[in-house]
């Protein structure tokens, strides 16, 4: 009897080693991994440049106190101010964190400008944001926050493309709206480029910031570094995390210069945050989300989806739907998505769950077209099985 709490639904499953899309299991068999730990191994399994970089910082120096400067991390963020419209950062732990983050930023900020009255953020109901107990209650999920109660005040929600419920949430005291540029746990939604120009038309206009969450889609999982770029659009604040690390633990927060001011010394902290080890590896990974590998994600995925589509004329009857930006993919059924992926595993691919019957395919950027045709070839092969 595993020691573990009961809080995940594992498979029967563990893996011995990975290299690049694939995973070895303790079965003896290779797999296709087009899981990536949920879109966060961005350059795949045991990538040469990051498993040096690790090896090499971990031979001066994993931690030391933000008490005191730390150079990897001055590093990293200048990278990051320099490709972005952020003008600071705060470096976390985790998406949960970098979302923790943006809120308190987004509240300090009026704080700061004598408008303490600013508290309320305005989400999309259902979305995702993470699971503490703040990012709970805003993403406005009945399940997730069943049994963590009371509910946490300061959260106001709309339905997915409901504007005029949007426009009519917002008061005196609404400080931000704060919704991901693409929707992973939700189903792949893929925020349309004219509703993001359009919120921050609003924002603007009522004096409100735009928090845009790119945890899960950014660090050029869209085919661009950030996945609001594509509609050229520039928020106040951004959380990130997953692909900033390529698979170690790193979370941020980006702002403007306007916001990013606030944040005072004593306003918020982290103990781990920003250690030389994790800014080593982020580093690293940064370095390797270039022009190529971006004009990769763009040419793999074009391809992916074409296919993808292929198929889902070949048999209307299983797919819905393809989903999705980028190399964040959702394959949209009819029915429960259950026992089709349990078929895709038993096939040696990997895929994971996500809201609407919808499959999330989130192969490592740097994935080979022999890689997704392999996936393709599974995929066509349960649709035939399972018809």
């Amino acid at each position: 009897m595993s020691s573990l709490a009961p809080n995940y639904k594992r498979k029967n499953l563990s893996f011995v080693k990975g290299k690049g899309s694939f995973l070895f299991g303790d079965d003896g068999k290779k797999y296709l991994d087009f899981v990536q730990g949920i879109a966060v191994n961005s350059l795949g399994h045991t990538n040469k440049k990051l498993v040096n970089a690790i090896s090499k910082q971990s031979k001066k120096l994993w931690h030391v106190s933000n008490a005191f400067k730390i150079p990897e991390g001055e590093k990293l963020a200048k990278k990051l101010t320099r490709r972005t419209f952020a003008d600071s950062i705060i470096f976390q732990n985790s998406g949960a964190e970098a979302t923790e983050a943006a809120i308190k930023v987004a509240r300090r900020y009026f704080y700061s400008i004598g408008k303490p009255n600013k508290t309320r953020i305005i989400c999309i109901k259902n979305s995702f944001h993470g699971r503490t107990i703040a990012a709970i209650h805003a993403s406005g999920s009945k399940k997730m926050t069943l049994g963590f109660g009371p509910k946490v005040p300061g959260f106001d929600h709309f339905e997915f493309g409901n504007h005029k419920k949007l426009k009519r949430l917002i008061n005196k005291n609404t400080a931000a709206i704060m919704i991901e540029t693409v929707m992973g746990e939700g189903g792949i939604k893929v925020v349309p480029a004219w509703c993001l120009r359009e919120l921050r038309k609003i924002c603007d206009k009522k004096d409100i910031l735009l928090i845009l969450d790119e945890v899960q889609c950014g660090i050029g999982r869209s085919g661009k570094f950030f996945a609001f770029e594509h509609s050229k659009v520039k928020p106040d604040i951004v959380p990130i995390a997953k692909g900033i690390g390529g698979g170690f633990p790193i979370g941020a927060v980006l702002m403007t210069k306007k916001v990013g001011k606030a944040m005072v010394p004593g306003t918020h902290g982290s103990t781990f945050g920003g250690n030389p080890l994790a800014m080593a590896v982020g580093n690293a990974v940064l370095d390797q989300i270039n022009k190529n590998l971006l004009m990769n994600v763009n040419k793999m995925s074009k391809y992916f989806i074409h296919e993808l589509n292929k198929i889902k004329i070949k048999y209307p009857k299983i797919i819905k739907e393809v989903r999705g930006v980028g190399l964040l993919i959702g394959l949209q059924l009819f029915k429960d998505q259950t026992e089709f992926i349990k078929k895709l595993m038993e096939n040696k691919l990997l895929t994971i769950r996500a809201a609407e019957n919808v499959i999330r395919i989130l192969p490592p950027l740097n994935v080979t077209k022999r890689e997704i045709d392999i996936a393709l070839k599974i995929i066509s092969k349960v649709c035939n099985k399972i018809k």
